[in-house]
């Protein structure tokens, strides 16, 4: 299976591309884990939007969101993979991809996620350290982790 990242800012995404990201979005962090809440939010204009294509078709997507923006840190968000892509390994191939791109955009910058609890050991493989105790965000136990700029994925 070929992956085709494509980085965009919100305002060079066509119609279309930014209808099937909401679309995915919503279906992902508002319906599938019973979440309302507002899920478009003004992050998106300062943020670099990572779509992944299998087939020209959206399979996982997540956003960078400028340091200054949300905090001093980039972020790395809204990390999610459509349902019907699920466990063929492209979360770690997006997570991976917006590591790279983040580190080489925002040098000698730590990153931060707020990381789903139940995912803290898969962002660990990626680097990532927790950094506090965890809390509830929208319903959801969340936990803060930084990428340090020293740190090596294992």
């Amino acid at each position: 299976m070929k992956l085709e990242f494509k980085w965009s800012r919100l305002e060079t995404l066509t119609a279309l591309e930014l209808h099937e990201i909401i679309k995915a979005r919503e279906s992902v962090f508002v319906v599938e884990q019973d979440c309302p809440y507002q899920e478009t939010d003004d992050l998106d204009l300062y943020s670099w939007h990572l779509s992944v294509l299998v087939n020209g078709e959206l399979a996982a997507y997540a956003r960078v969101v400028e340091p200054g923006s949300k905090n001093s840190r980039p972020s790395i968000g809204r990390v999610m993979t459509v349902k019907k892509f699920r466990t063929q390994g492209i979360g770690r191939a997006l997570m991976e991809e917006a590591i790279k791109f983040t580190e080489l955009k925002f040098p000698g910058k730590d990153i931060k996620i707020s990381a789903q609890v139940y995912l803290q050991k898969f962002y660990e493989s990626l680097g990532f350290h927790t950094s506090g105790e965890p809390y509830d965000e929208d319903g959801i136990s969340h936990i803060d982790m930084i990428k340090s700029v020293n740190e090596v994925a294992k």
